[in-house]
């Protein structure tokens, strides 16, 4: 009998120890943490939010993000709701890269409540810090005053949308909030002066205003103030009325099933095409069920060829694309001249919507193609396998050899937008 007391207390004792050594595993120390397949696991579930750098020893771009997440980590791990940073080397562990579907370096996600984010967002140190502090901020922040109102945008910074509901209730718009969290700041405005309201552009209340600190633009919307009306306006208002198209920009557009209509110019930097986005600009606030955007042919040339522009080509030109595979040509409005361009814009636009296009297949680069058809690892395989194959049949010279291996991929329809990552991003070597 005393035998099984003693091992029950002993039994006690290691249950109440267990838990101490679980918690201390990981600390909120200002550190970045290493992880590997043993405790990546263990770390999601430690904490409620947890930034990870799937990263490659060898990557350039990854030498250069660390000491920036060096910086961050101490002043994450600072903020009322602590966020943890974390890197892997998905080189190495590639079990853990395959199942977070790691096919560039680096890779970030935040992990919130275990659920991954991809972010995407900006990779200088105080930027970084700035741009986190909103997933961990309130989904509806509550403002008191006009100081009040001034201080959460200026903290709100330019990364993102600002929503403030002036005159609403809190649950008018939480439901909202929460869906596009990820995607802008919301607030409501409980005390304000005419003076805010004279700073802001609007006369009465209730209103939601959308500015877009970053375009220098602002939005006010007055109602009515259903679900289905308030999410129509957040989510035209998440874009800016015309947006610049770069590979950071793309990804703006993978959440938006609106179509594009694309301007290509020559160079976005001149006097001309500056002109031009301004009358854009004014079409774009007339039509908000379209999303404007423009490129310059020699600010991003591979992208503007997929649409059958090169250098002969006269712009700017116009199309419609659907943000996936295939664009319109507006039939006898296709490039603008010089001349009264307003009128050529409206007329562009008439004639779309009459259904007077052709519709075209987009045109990637080859690398491009291939890139976003199976993705850059398994590319370096193919290579791989086929400097193997070379080689044998350099060796082997009695019997040449020939191969005519065809490669398909169930993803062959993907869209260049919902691959930018892959294929158009800047930021990834591999």
């Amino acid at each position: 009998m005393s035998s099984v007391l003693l091992f029950l207390v002993a039994l006690c004792i290691v249950s109440s120890l267990v838990p101490s050594i679980s918690s201390h595993e990981f600390k909120i120390d200002g550190k970045v943490l290493e992880l590997d397949e043993s405790n990546f696991d263990a770390a999601i579930s430690s904490f409620d939010f947890i930034f990870v750098d799937f990263y490659a020893p060898w990557c350039g771009h990854c030498k250069r993000l660390s000491p920036e997440l060096d910086k961050a980590a101490p002043m994450l791990s600072g903020l009322t709701k602590p966020i943890v940073i974390a890197k892997v080397n998905a080189d190495k562990y590639s079990r853990l890269a395959s199942k977070y579907e790691i096919d560039g370096f680096p890779t970030l996600k935040i992990f919130m409540h275990g659920v991954p984010t991809e972010y995407n967002g900006p990779r200088k140190a105080d930027l970084l810090v700035r741009y986190l502090r909103k997933f961990v901020a309130p989904d509806v922040t509550v403002l008191e005053s006009d100081s009040g109102i001034t201080e959460f945008v200026e903290a709100a910074g330019t990364a993102f949308p600002i929503f403030i509901g002036f005159g609403l209730d809190e649950s008018a718009i939480s439901n909202l909030a929460i869906k596009f969290k990820k995607n802008a700041w919301f607030s409501v405005a409980k005390d304000f002066s005419e003076k805010t309201m004279a700073l802001y552009d609007f006369d009465k209340v209730p209103a939601l205003l959308a500015l877009h600190p970053s375009f220098d633009e602002q939005n006010i919307f007055y109602g009515p103030f259903e679900d289905k009306f308030l999410e129509e306006f957040i989510q035209q208002s998440l874009l800016p009325l015309i947006l610049p198209i770069s590979p950071e920009g793309l990804k703006l557009l993978k959440d938006d099933d609106r179509k594009i209509v694309l301007t290509i110019v020559e160079d976005e930097t001149h006097f001309e095409s500056k002109a031009l986005i301004k009358l854009l600009r004014a079409a774009a606030s007339a039509n908000r069920d379209l999303v404007f955007g423009y490129v310059g042919f020699n600010q991003w040339q591979d992208f503007a060829e997929a649409f059958e522009v090169d250098r002969k080509t006269p712009l700017p030109k116009m199309v419609v694309w659907d943000g996936n595979e295939i664009f319109f040509s507006v039939i006898s409005s296709e490039n603008i001249h010089s001349e009264d361009q307003g009128s050529q814009i409206t007329l562009f636009l008439e004639r779309f919507r009459e259904g007077k296009v052709i519709q075209k297949q987009l045109g990637p680069s080859f690398v491009g193609y291939i890139t976003s058809l199976i993705g850059m690892r398994t590319v370096y395989i193919i290579v791989f396998l086929l400097a193997v194959m070379f080689l044998i049949a350099t060796i082997g010279k009695e019997e040449p050899l020939r191969t005519g291996t065809q490669y398909r991929s169930a993803s062959a329809s993907t869209s260049i937008a919902d691959n930018s990552d892959a294929h158009l991003s800047a930021h990834k070597e591999d």
